[in-house]
């Protein structure tokens, strides 16, 4: 028998305050283990469905379900779940190793007892001789692998990523794409990964779901067959080429979807 989702998303619709449809009628399932990649135009609700699921939002119709998951009276799961913005958004005034230590820290794990898994989060990230630096020493690649390493300190068994490499040059780019799916295979994360790039997407995913605009909805639902690991090889591949013109296809089809709705 199939595994239960992760979670499943249930005919989801978000309208906010101002009258703005963010989201209408989006159904998915997200399966244990999966690397998922939201990809569609800006304004699609990509981060509104991050949100949504992070319970940083909440829904005008439908439900978020969690099937492999206890879920508490208000329909949060125990499954621990990261957030990694697009943005690094550290503590400017904080060393490195605090701001990993952070959630821990909110959770009122002290220093000294969080000192190991700080230590294993940046080893993790290839940061280990920087815990004492702050975010004005590092380059923009370091302070993101800071955010990741911070979102990987609770061990979660699900990471939302919120466009993390967009603002990041193309090589840093390709790399932290490696260290991420090295890091993926390794712990066995389920993975949604919001971006505008439909090379990004073909790379990193075992899926890749195509959005449309106004409002957000699911208009393609895209295998990424190829085994992992991947590598440059991979990049310079007639089947990447092939995903990349499908997921490129369906892009343009959302974007046309959106105009005419």
């Amino acid at each position: 028998m199939a595994k239960a989702p992760l979670l499943s998303l249930q005919q989801i619709g978000k309208t906010f305050s101002n009258g703005t449809e963010a989201l209408r009628g989006m159904s998915m399932d997200i399966e244990q283990g999966s690397f998922v990649s939201l990809l569609g135009p800006s304004g699609c609700g990509k981060s509104t469905v991050l949100k949504i699921i992070a319970g940083l939002g909440n829904l005008t119709t439908g439900r978020v379900a969690w099937p492999a998951s206890k879920v508490d009276d208000f329909g949060r799961p125990d499954c621990e779940i990261s957030f990694v913005f697009q943005e690094p958004t550290l503590m400017q005034w904080a060393t490195v190793f605090e701001n990993v230590w952070l959630p821990l820290r909110l959770k009122g794990v002290s220093r000294n007892a969080a000192k190991d898994q700080v230590e294993e989060a940046l080893d993790m990230v290839g940061l280990h001789d920087f815990p004492e630096s702050y975010p004005r020493e590092l380059s923009g690649g370091m302070k993101m692998r800071v955010s990741i390493a911070r979102a990987l300190i609770t061990r979660p068994k699900l990471l939302l990523m919120d466009e993390p490499f967009a603002a990041l040059d193309e090589i840093t780019r390709f790399k932290l794409n490696n260290d991420l799916l090295h890091l993926w295979e390794k712990f066995n994360w389920t993975v949604i990964f919001v971006t505008h790039s439909v090379f990004e997407s073909a790379y990193l995913s075992d899926r890749i779901v195509v959005m449309a605009a106004r409002p957000g909805r699911v208009v393609a639902d895209l295998a990424v067959d190829a085994p992992y690991p991947r590598d440059d090889d991979f990049r310079t591949s007639k089947d990447y080429n092939e995903y990349c013109r499908k997921a490129s296809n369906a892009l343009h089809a959302a974007m046309d979807a959106g105009d005419h709705l």
